[in-house]
């Protein structure tokens, strides 16, 4: 009754029937929809021998004593269930456990099962150690499946007991440590320890003399691999991902095996691949992320190994050309030489010449250069070919198509080629993918492309010279998933009959010369998630289907688009570039709940009202450009909840009110390098990232505006408040976000003194602080940020020593300070030492001596009729001239700031 949807029994009422279902013996109701109540059913199969429950829905607890009744039972299979009781089967041979909770002690509440030979236990969940000394006395064990299981622990000793083992699989766990407890199980013929914590050396194999199948990829194991020298009888072997080091010599006398992969280690490769000339079985070598190196010595012989596929990607060293071996090779399938150098080695037409079956070529990022040559047979089994990343120039051959006719994916990106896309292209009704981004190509895209491509998914002409319209009228392009045009001079509207295009999923026409509205069918589009058009000359609005979808990217900057934002689907929207262009109104509701938002640019823009406080509810927002609007008001302090945030601008706008003491920047945690590393090697460019990195962000550091993407976007971060109306003390928690790069608070009304917390502020390159009304020393910690490069406290009321010149402050001149009428030092030309107190006259010392020249009565009277005379010349002055009288008042009022300006900062 297997793979069938029953889910109950209905009772026999027939006792001929019951009687004779008493002498089942083999029950297998896997891949059905029972039930917990089927157990209820079973207690009557006495002489059952095998039962298997595998994939039902049982779930919960199960009471083993029910199961524990079929005495006879020899083979069980069960699965997603909370064992309960005792497993009484002394008979038991065979065991299948999957997604099932097992204690610690879990062997020791079956009971013993002497006859037990297989057992398998699958994404079951442990807690604790299952491989205790119960375990270890199932000694007649001959094959022990525990994969995937989350088991954190070490092989035991007692598991050497387990001398009857043939088969072996401990994948996918988290066992460590080293594996001595596996020396006496001479038995073995399969051992699969991948992907698990296991270290140190494989010494311990070397007794493994009756091995066929060894996997120890994906561990910590380290040494080199004498040790394998032994195990002849081996067929394939999975060694990657490890720290695995030394020459491949061990592997000479391995005359049974078949596959090899050796990928992602320290192993010694010689180009020749001499050691493994005699080894006419092997079929498969994966030896990516190697070192290989160039052999003196050239083998005279022809070698008898004859491969089917090959990939030594990525490996390190200079091999200087082509291996020799591989022009012996007549059955290859597929090859990889990727990321190699080659010394600039034309494309090897020899290789498609001398393997008629060969499905696959990628010799991406190999230094090849020269014209494209192409073998002079037509080669009809060559399905993959990628030549990126080189320097082939000329023209792309006319005959592509004849000769390469069987073509599904093609990849001649970043190389130099020049001239006309050729039409023959048309003729290639197998093709899916064609990328020929990053050439020197020129002219428009052939007619018979667009017409006999039918089969087309991802269209990729990015970055040539292209020019005029984006297609002719005929359009066949049905099935197009990915097309990028962008980096060409295309000009012209959207063309409407793109709309064919149904499962179009992504668009970028970015940096051309495009013109008219954005069509209003592309919202009708239903798989459209990403959308670029930057850079181009669109206009009018946005239109309103635009809400219908569920967009992941939508970049229309540096256009001429006009009105408000449109409505977003918040399901998935990731990023939001709209800077440059003629947008107006209120920030409105329109990503209020985009929780998956990463980047919203709305820079540049004319945009007013105040800033949402929903914005500080979009929890995944890394970067928020609002700069160059017109938004008043306050910093809304929900901005505080943006945990991942790493820019935020705000310049050049009319906010006010102070800046909130919990605003805290970091660098984005969303994307790692090794991960953003890892995706542009998978999907070949970060173009084709799902969350994209490519698309530009400007953000002014050192004074200068720039515009950052993909990886060194992962380094910035910084908060650009200038420009504004702020006022109040800058707050001292800023310095608490130690991974800043850029602060810019320059043009505001800031006092109080700079936050000595700064000096925390170790990654910062830029710092301004001009044009403000701080007050204060300048912190002298300062000296201890080595990386900065631009400082500005210039125009500001700062008072004290300028900064000692050592470190990075010793970079910077007078223009750093200018303004400041306080500071004294070297850099302001301003003498630091204390004035010394005019010197006091002597008193007189007679009584009736004449001690001066004036009659000091005189001089008190003839003052005080001076200063009289004065005062009221100035009030009729000042009350006949509004002008004057307007200009008197102003410099009374800059005296008045200024006198108490200095009681209050030196007293």
């Amino acid at each position: 009754m297997y793979n069938n949807e029953v889910n109950n029994f209905i009772p026999s009422q027939d006792n001929e029937t019951e009687l004779k279902l008493v002498n089942l013996k083999v029950l297998d109701l896997s891949w059905n929809l029972f039930n917990n109540s089927i157990l209820s059913s079973l207690d009557r199969l006495s002489n059952l021998k095998s039962l298997s429950l595998y994939a039902n829905k049982l779930e919960g607890s199960i009471d083993l004593t029910v199961i524990s009744a079929l005495s006879n039972l020899e083979e069980l299979s069960i699965g997603c269930i909370d064992p309960q009781g005792p497993l009484l089967l002394r008979n038991l041979e065979f065991l299948d456990l999957f997604k099932t909770s097992l204690e610690t002690n879990f062997f020791q509440k079956i009971g013993a099962m002497p006859y037990l030979k297989f057992l398998y236990l699958w994404s079951c969940e442990v807690n604790g150690s299952l491989l205790t000394q119960d375990f270890c006395e199932l000694t007649n064990l001959q094959e022990l499946v525990i994969i995937n299981n989350n088991l954190k622990d070490k092989l035991p000793e007692c598991f050497s007991n387990l001398t009857s083992l043939e088969r072996l699989d401990l994948s996918n766990n988290q066992f460590f440590g080293h594996i001595s407890a596996l020396k006496s199980l001479t038995s073995l013929e399969s051992l699969y320890l991948s992907s698990n914590q296991f270290s140190g050396n494989i010494s311990t194999l070397k007794s493994l003399t009756s091995l066929e199948s060894l996997d120890l990829s994906s561990n910590q194991f380290s040494g080199n691999i004498f040790a394998l020298k032994s195990l002849t009888s081996l067929e394939s072997l999975y060694l990657s991902s490890n720290q695995f080091s030394g020459n491949i010599s061990a592997l000479e006398n391995l005359t049974s095996l078949q596959v090899l992969h050796l990928e992602n280690n320290y192993i010694q490769i010689p180009s020749s691949l001499g050691p493994f000339f005699n080894l006419s079985k092997l079929k498969y070598i994966y030896a990516n992320n190697n070192t290989i190196y160039a052999e003196t010595n050239i083998h005279s012989s022809a070698p008898t190994l004859q491969l089917n596929e090959i990939s030594l990607s990525s490996c390190h060293g200079d091999v200087g050309s082509f291996p020799q071996f591989l022009y012996h090779q007549r059955d290859l399938v597929f090859v990889d030489l990727s990321n190699f150098y080659f010394k600039g080695e034309q494309f090897p037409i020899w290789l498609l010449e001398n393997n008629t079956k060969l499905h696959v070529l990628i010799l991406t990022n190999s230094s090849l250069s020269g014209p494209l040559q192409l073998p002079l047979a037509s080669h009809v089994g060559l399905s993959y070919l990628d030549i990126s990343n080189n320097f082939f120039n000329g023209s792309i051959p006319i005959e592509i198509a004849t000769q390469l006719p069987s073509l599904e994916q093609l990849n001649m990106s970043r190389n130099h080629f020049n001239g006309n896309i050729p039409s023959s292209f048309g003729d290639m009704s197998s093709l899916s993918s064609l990328d020929l981004s990053n050439n020197q190509l020129s002219g428009g895209i052939p007619e018979h492309l667009v017409m006999g491509c039918s089969s087309l998914i991802v269209l990729a002409l990015s970055n040539n010279r292209l020019q005029g319209k984006i297609f002719s009228a005929n359009f066949n392009l049905t099935n197009l998933r990915q097309l990028q045009l962008d980096g060409n001079n295309f000009s012209g509207r959207i063309p409407d009959f793109l709309s064919n295009s149904s499962f179009l999923s992504t668009l970028d026409v970015n940096n051309n010369q495009l013109y008219g509205r954005i069509p209003r069918w592309m919202g009708n589009m239903s798989f459209l998630v990403k959308i670029i058009m930057s850079n181009n000359h669109l206009e009018g609005t946005i239109p309103t289907e635009f809400c219908q979808l569920d967009l992941i990217l939508l970049d229309l900057s540096v256009n001429n688009i006009s009105g408000s934002l449109p409505c977003f689907s918040p399901s998935q929207i990731r990023q939001v570039h709209l800077s440059k262009n003629r947008l107006q109104g209120a920030l409105t509701d329109a990503l209020r709940n985009s929780s998956t938002l990463i980047t919203l640019d709305v820079s540049d823009n004319f945009l007013t009202g105040s800033i949402p406080s929903w914005v500080g509810r979009l929890s995944n927002l890394g970067y928020l450009l609002l700069n160059n609007n017109f938004f008043e008001g306050p910093i809304p302090i929900e901005l505080c909840n943006l945990s991942h945030l790493s820019l935020i601008d705000l310049s050049h706008n009319n906010l006010s009110g102070r800046i909130p003491r919990c605003l805290k920047i970091t660098r984005h945690k969303g994307v790692s390098e090794d991960y953003f590393d890892f995706l542009a090697n998978m999907f070949g460019d970060i173009t084709q990232i799902p969350f994209s990195f490519n698309e530009p962000i400007k953000f002014t550091t050192k004074n200068v505006s720039y515009s950052y993407k993909g990886k060194i976007l992962l380094y910035m971060s910084g908060i650009d408040l200038s420009y504004n109306n702020l006022a109040g003390e800058i707050p001292y928690e800023i310095g608490d976000s130690r991974e800043i790069v850029v602060l810019s608070l320059s043009h505001n009304s800031l006092t109080g003194p700079i936050p000595p917390t700064f000096a925390n502020l170790i990654q910062m390159e830029t710092l301004d602080l001009s044009y403000n009304n701080l007050s204060g020393n300048i912190p002298p910690e300062f000296a201890g940020l080595h990386f900065l490069e631009y400082f500005n406290v210039s125009h500001n009321n700062l008072s004290g020593k300028t900064p000692e010149r050592i470190g990075q402050l010793g970079t910077f001149d007078e223009s750093s300070y200018l303004g400041n009428p306080f500071l004294c030092g070297t850099l302001v030309q301003k003498n630091c030492l204390p004035i010394k107190p005019p010197l006091t006259p002597k008193a007189s010392t007679g009584n009736n001596e004449n001690d001066g020249l004036i009659d000091m009565g005189v001089f008190y009277v003839s003052f005080n009729v001076s200063y009289i005379i004065v005062l009221l010349s100035i009030t009729f002055v000042l009350y006949l001239n509004p002008y004057w009288r307007q200009a008197w008042f102003y410099h009374v009022e800059m005296g008045v700031n200024l006198w108490g300006y200095t009681l209050f900062s030196h007293g």
